[in-house]
């Protein structure tokens, strides 16, 4: 009898921005029972943006001022939606995300910050870079720092905007420069005839900065276009500049304004308790939101503060109850960083410089980013008292069961299994279990057929849709076969009717996209509820000449399409070791269909996909019944960034153990050797092709963008071994 709750409300955050983050955090101490979180951001990081100038002027490096949102999501139960969200319609409560469609909630919140953006700037998109989104910016700093070290002198920089956040900028773009090269050559254009969003005695002092610091500060101009020399002014002068960096105040995200949502130039205007007027279930906050009760400069300070009360209020609509209002303060500390390790502090007007200060400013930063990167360790259910024999030795690992293809039943165990079942009796079945398909023969077309399920790794359904069709198709790919035809099997966790039809809609459309690209149809399934999401795919193809695992010969190449380490990246994200950055790449390759690979691996000679066995398991399918023996080059081996550092830690699937009983490796050595048990979740191809044709077939291979690699060579001999 099952005690599970069910799911009954969609809440979704919009924009990983800091009041976003300390919600997601909250919400992993003290979940909402019946509620479905989701996370919508274009990435899998957020910048904490008071630690901008210190990274641009080398004092951080860029994990130090990103949020890990793969992390921050885990630890709060949300499904994490990587998209940038372009619309959004309040009555209908769907918001439209790019790359993944209609998003349907209950109840929403907007934190998607600001943009530096000047897209109504003649030249701007292609001559300048904006401060915001971070991402683009720092790359592109990045690459100017490096061209600047490899010529030994840097070129000349111009900052549009001559507010805190381009004073801010210029100071620590300049450091850096002169510590990289020995000089520094930047210029802060500001139309107004002073620097603004800061009091008069502050403006001194930041203009004494500028001068001391050898940026030049120009005032009252005009600029009319962007060119690839340098912002080109009305009066036709054009100030040179190798960048052009654009920091001129707050702009709001265009999309917003096709809302039809309440907007103050731009901005989402929100009534006391952060609900957008108008519109009780939509919330706005950070720097993209008006506060109409109580206007305000767009400063994080706010964000922060409105944390507790937007998370409050969420949950006080999703239980009846009246949410509170937010009031916030009139008065805060600037702390205003000056490039070298040096602050200003404004209050009230006054400003104070010193390193005493970046020193203070450093621990309240640092202090902040401590509440993402050490997330509470919540209490996890305790091992029974008394319990049978055994269970204490299955437990001792400490470690969760795994997900995906990590949770498969060990290799040995459905090997004997599957020796007791008779060999194929009807006359349709040409090959029963043994290959990674059965082959059927109908008519004058040999059919095979193979199924497969995923155990949910991650919250999003569609996501855990598409990697599970590919991972699927993967058995028909690897038999040279056309895919045909899929019959969906589906475990929903507990839900109410609605969530039901807004799930199976989004497993659908996304299952639907993979198998249509693939030139399959969905033609019906199998429904059900359980403890948690399960999707599975029973599909077909037909071929006139399948390729098996039995026509390796001596002296062929092993071809691998895809990385290794999904298993050990999957089990550390799970417990909250691997990169958000590392799964998010993963997770996007694994969602890729690898039918174009296949066609061009069509005359291989044997082929599998390396899937919850391992490299190893699986290879060792094709050596037994080829009859040969597999060299491997460890140092070829193709690895999920981040797999190779977890491996070295210790990280491991929970199926590795039984992996690496299976299928020993001669001379497997290092963290490298590890991997080849991994248990991978719609791995490569794996084939076996003549060793002539190799080379030609890489280089097909990466002009379709698919970096396979030579992993190895096959060889007379029964055992599996490394070079």
């Amino acid at each position: 009898m099952q005690n599970d709750i069910p799911l009954t409300q969609d809440v979704v955050l919009i924009g990983g921005g800091h009041t976003h983050a300390l919600v997601l955090r909250k919400w992993g101490m003290r979940p909402l029972p019946g509620v479905r979180l989701t996370l919508i951001n274009p990435g899998p990081t957020a910048p904490y943006t008071g630690m901008l100038p210190g990274h641009i002027a080398g004092h951080y490096s860029r994990e130090e001022l990103e949020i890990d949102l793969v992390r921050l999501a885990r630890f709060a139960g949300a499904r994490l939606l990587l998209g940038r969200a372009t619309g959004i319609d309040p009555k209908a409560r769907q918001i439209t995300v790019e790359g993944h469609g209609v998003v349907d909630y209950d109840i929403a919140s907007i934190d998607v910050g600001i943009t530096s953006d000047l897209p109504d700037l003649p030249g701007f998109s292609e001559h300048a870079i904006a401060a915001k989104p971070l991402d683009r910016y720092a790359a592109r700093w990045q690459q100017f720092l490096d061209a600047a070290q490899v010529a030994g002198q840097a070129g000349p920089v111009a900052v549009i905007g001559g507010g805190v956040a381009g004073v801010e900028l210029a100071l620590a773009m300049a450091h850096r420069l002169r510590h990289t090269v020995g000089s520094a050559d930047v210029t802060v254009l500001e139309a107004a005839e002073q620097l603004t969003g800061t009091s008069p005695a502050t403006r001194r002092a930041l203009e004494k900065q500028l001068e001391e610091n050898g940026v030049t500060l120009r005032k009252g101009v005009e600029i009319e276009a962007i060119t690839a020399d340098g912002p080109r002014l009305k009066s036709g002068e054009v100030i040179p500049a190798a960048l052009t960096v654009g920091a001129a105040g707050a702009t709001p995200h265009g999309w917003l304004e096709n809302t039809g949502l309440p907007l103050h130039e731009g901005f989402i205007k929100v009534g006391p308790t952060l609900q957008v007027e108008g519109v009780d279930t939509l919330f706005a906050t950070g720097d993209c939101a008006h506060l109409s009760h109580a206007p305000r400069p767009k400063a994080g300070v706010f964000a922060v503060r409105a944390a507790p009360y937007l998370h409050g209020n969420i949950e006080a609509l999703l239980v009846g109850k009246k949410p509170r209002i937010f009031k916030p303060q009139s008065q805060y500390l600037k702390l205003i960083s000056l490039g070298q390790k040096s602050a200003l502090a404004e209050r009230w007007g006054r400003p104070v410089t010193g390193a005493a200060l970046w020193r203070w400013k450093d621990r309240i930063d640092r202090a902040f980013m401590v509440k993402f990167q050490d997330l509470p360790q919540m209490a996890s259910a305790a091992a029974p008292a008394v319990a049978a024999a055994g269970v204490a030795d299955e437990l001792a690992s400490g470690k969760p069961i795994c997900a995906g293809c990590g949770s498969k039943v060990g290799p040995a165990a459905l090997s004997d299994a599957l020796s007791a079942l008779r060999m194929p009796a009807h006359p349709d079945v040409v090959q029963g279990a043994g290959d990674d398909a059965a082959i059927l023969q109908m008519g004058g077309v040999k059919q095979v057929i193979s199924t497969d399920h995923l155990r949910a790794f991650s919250h999003d359904p569609a996501l855990m849709a598409r990697i599970a069709a590919v991972h699927a198709l993967g058995d028909i790919w690897s038999m040279g076969a056309r895919p045909q035809a899929a019959l969906t099997q589906l475990t929903l966790p507990r839900m109410s009717d609605r969530l039901q039809r807004r799930t199976l809609s989004e497993i659908m459309r996304h299952a639907g996209e993979v198998f249509a690209e693939a030139g399959a149809e969905i033609v019906g399934g199998h429904t059900t509820l359980g403890a948690e999401l399960t999707i599975g795919f029973t599909v077909t193809g037909t071929a006139k000449n399948p390729i098996g695992i039995d026509g390796a010969r001596s002296g062929d190449a092993l071809i691998l399409t895809r990385p290794l380490g999904s298993g050990t990246l999957l089990a550390a994200e799970m417990q909250g070791q691997a990169k958000g950055r590392d799964v998010a790449a993963m997770l996007h390759q694994m969602a890729q269909p690898q039918g174009i690979a296949a066609r061009h691996l069509s005359k291989a000679h044997a082929m599998t996909d390396v899937t919850g066995f391992g490299l190893a398991g699986h290879l060792q399918e094709i050596c037994a019944a080829s009859g040969l023996g597999a060299e491997i080059w460890l140092e070829a081996l193709p690895l999920y960034d981040g797999a190779e550092a977890l491996a070295a830690a210790g990280v491991t699937s929970s199926l590795h153990p039984a992996n690496l009983a299976h299928a020993p490796v001669i001379n497997a050595r290092g963290p490298r050797g590890l991997l080849l048990h991994d248990p991978q979740t719609a791995g490569g191809l794996l084939a076996a092709v003549d060793q002539g044709e190799a080379d030609a077939l890489l280089y097909a291979l990466a002009d379709e963008g698919i970096s396979a690699r030579q992993i190895g060579t096959f060889f007379p001999g029964t055992e599996l071994r490394c070079r």
